[in-house]
């Protein structure tokens, strides 16, 4: 990834969250802006990557919206053979569609994420995703 771009997009993610934390709907409203903007002017670009619109759907308050913002991170981990991000992004869009209570959803995005986890050092996340499957299969 570019690293310019990387740290834009990073600095965007702490600048949301400190708006979050101070409960400020505005400075929010316009990092979000911001944080969209990098991710559509990089678009098709050699400098987009997963991690931008993994990040401006972590961001979005719109379930819908972020699942499918979701889903276009994950065609950009895809396409550059990602298992990290196809992982991280497999585990949220499956937490999200839990949330709206689609469940068959949210294990075909967890068996995805289980299967690209194989090949990945987060144990962390590997353990949530292996969690969150059985717990949905039982």
């Amino acid at each position: 990834m570019n690293t310019k771009v990387y740290k834009r997009v990073h600095t965007l993610a702490e600048s949301l969250m400190n708006a979050v934390q101070k409960k400020d709907q505005a400075l929010f409203d316009n990092h979000y802006n911001d944080l969209k903007a990098v991710c559509e002017e990089h678009e098709n670009s050699d400098k987009d990557h997963p991690v931008q619109w993994e990040t401006l759907a972590d961001f979005t308050e719109d379930l819908t919206l972020a699942i499918a913002i979701y889903d276009k991170a994950l065609l950009k981990a895809d396409a550059i053979k990602s298992t990290d991000f196809q992982s991280s992004i497999g585990f949220s869009t499956a937490s999200l569609k839990l949330e709206m209570g689609d469940k068959t959803g949210a294990i075909a995005s967890l068996t995805k994420a289980k299967k690209s986890s194989k090949r990945i050092p987060d144990f962390d996340l590997k353990a949530e995703i292996i969690a969150l499957l059985e717990k949905l299969t039982d």
